[in-house]
């Protein structure tokens, strides 16, 4: 996680600041993440998955394609998780349909 921040540290032109939306993870509450004075963290209210986007492509993905299967071994698991994601990434626009929100645009 803290290299993910440094690298958006270093993206963010300077006088800028970085907003990072992030979950209630363990990992993204910690103190020692908050390390960026030009990166701030906003986390999402407790119990709101449907406010994550990660969550909503993760469910699309379950429900779509890892749903009701059997898995051969921890590999079958992997191969069918990156095809599942690539058939995701095929389909023009899915991903910004299915995380944006029309009240979440500032105008």
């Amino acid at each position: 996680m803290i290299e993910h921040l440094r690298l958006i540290s270093q993206a963010t032109a300077k006088d800028r600041q970085a907003l990072v939306i992030v979950d209630r993870a363990g990992w993204h509450m910690t103190k020692a993440i908050r390390c960026f004075s030009n990166v701030t963290l906003l986390p999402l209210p407790p119990y709101s998955p449907e406010l994550n986007p990660v969550e909503q492509l993760w469910q699309q993905i379950k429900q779509r394609f890892l749903s009701n299967t059997t898995f051969q071994n921890y590999d079958d698991i992997i191969e069918r998780s990156c095809q599942a994601w690539n058939e995701i990434l095929s389909e023009d626009g899915f991903i910004k349909n299915l995380c944006s929100r029309e009240w979440s645009f500032l105008v």
